[in-house]
């Protein structure tokens, strides 16, 4: 699998130089933020690292006060820049739908730095100078399209920026125009599927497709094989946040075996979301990072409410940067209900692959003689059912039984007409909030 954006010299580093590297950059940037942004002057000066010279180990970064998404809003637009407005060269931004958006603002040298980032993880798949990749994320302020857009051509690959919507228009680029990867949100990939199942064309006429460069958004494994089932694709998993610069920060080789972080770029965490706390190689908590190439607008230990797990051996695929499973789920996504603990993706897990329902679903939470209360909104795949009562029932019961089996909590299962839940194009929005409104 090398190919000419495989950096070998970085990528399979020993373990000791890898640490030697951040510790390094590390200390750099702590004096970097402390003499560059007002904010982290004052963060660093108040827990006495007024010096990259007091970290003596990495793990002297517990050291470091955390970086929330509050602190990033609270000095919106430009706050936490670190150098003069004439050396950023690009701006990017979350779609700030909980709030404020999140601001990223990059030097020529991120740029620089990012697009090598995407260009290791998008190599690490197998995409090469003979790919020509379909970007269906939407462009504009959003990273993700520009980001993997400026990797993929560095590693020389012929990129159609094709943004998100008018599907019927994307369907005849994959056809006529040889697409032989695809970059896109795992729920708009798996829509794209369903159009492809019921297109007129065969589907050899989207034979040229192997790769589905797919992200943005949760993808579980059961969700991952349906879009491979139905695009005839090999999805890969890859992580990013604009907070962070945005895709690059972590991708999955062509073994899937876990996504290899950009350590040299990147300093990851896992945090107890509660006690703060260092969690050992290897369990679950939440993922802290830290850039250590960023200039524009560089964080330190920023949390970022990703839920994951590290692991240090090296890949079989000779790379040796830790590893992070797939995202379990985010802690502000996660949902109580009735005291127990909930994320959006152990329903996915649970309705994908099960017989005579489709792979979209929308949760909803009430209130009801002031308790919460889930409802599990399922599409069908055959309308008919829904004349079946006796059909009707027992499949709302095994759903509801698995649903249990899982969760340890009981819902309430609704089973809808095909195609009547909403289709996104971009990152998919299943949970619908109600415990606000006043109960009926």
């Amino acid at each position: 699998m090398e190919t000419r954006f495989f950096q070998k010299d970085i990528e399979t580093m020993k373990r000791a130089d890898i640490e030697a590297l951040q510790l390094e950059r590390l200390r750099w940037m702590v004096d970097y933020c402390y003499n560059n942004v007002p904010f982290y002057h004052e963060r660093l000066g108040a827990a006495g690292i007024t010096s990259g010279s007091k970290i003596k180990t990495l793990s002297d970064i517990q050291y470091i006060p955390f970086t929330t998404k509050d602190d990033i809003r609270d000095n919106y637009p430009f706050g936490l820049l670190a150098v003069p407005m004439k050396d950023i060269v690009r701006i990017h931004a979350s779609s700030g739908t909980t709030g404020k958006p999140t601001v990223g603002a990059y030097t020529k040298e991120d740029i620089d730095h990012w697009s090598d980032y995407v260009a290791r993880l998008v190599t690490a798949v197998g995409v090469t100078e003979e790919d020509i990749v379909q970007i269906s994320f939407g462009y504009g302020l959003f990273t993700g399209a520009l980001g993997l857009h400026f990797g993929l051509e560095k590693v020389g690959a012929t990129v159609i920026p094709a943004s998100s919507g008018n599907s019927e228009k994307q369907l005849m680029m994959l056809r006529d125009f040889g697409v032989t990867g695809l970059v896109a949100t795992p729920s708009y990939a798996l829509y794209l599927g369903e159009l492809v199942a019921e297109s007129p064309y065969p589907k050899e006429a989207y034979a040229s497709l192997k790769h589905g460069i797919l992200g943005s958004e949760g993808c579980t494994e059961e969700m991952r094989a349906r879009i491979e089932e139905t695009l005839g694709i090999t999805v890969s998993d890859n992580y990013g946040m604009t907070e962070l610069t945005g895709p690059g920060v972590a991708g999955e080789c062509h073994l899937r075996q876990g996504l290899h972080f950009a350590e040299d770029a990147f300093l990851p965490e896992i945090i107890d979301t509660d006690t703060l706390e260092h969690k050992a190689p290897g369990e679950a908590g939440e993922l802290v990072v830290t850039t250590l190439t960023r200039l524009g607008m560089p964080v330190l230990r920023y949390r970022t409410k990703d839920i994951t797990r590290l692991h240090y051996e090296p890949c079989p695929c000779g790379r040796t940067h830790a590893r992070m499973d797939k995202v379990m789920g985010r802690t502000d996504d996660m949902l109580i209900i009735k005291g127990v603990n909930v994320f959006p993706s152990q329903i996915e897990s649970v309705l994908v692959g099960m017989e005579n329902v489709g792979p979209h679903y929308q949760l909803v939470v009430r209130k009801k003689n002031f308790l919460d209360n889930l409802e599990v909104k399922v599409e069908l795949i055959d309308g008919s059912l829904l004349e079946n009562f006796r059909s009707l029932e027992a499949l709302q019961k095994k759903i509801h039984d698995r649903l249990k089996s899982v969760l340890g909590l009981e819902t309430r299962v609704t089973l809808v007409s095909p195609k009547s839940l909403e289709r996104f194009q971009g990152k998919a929005r299943r949970v619908l909030d109600l415990r606000n409104q006043p109960e009926a």
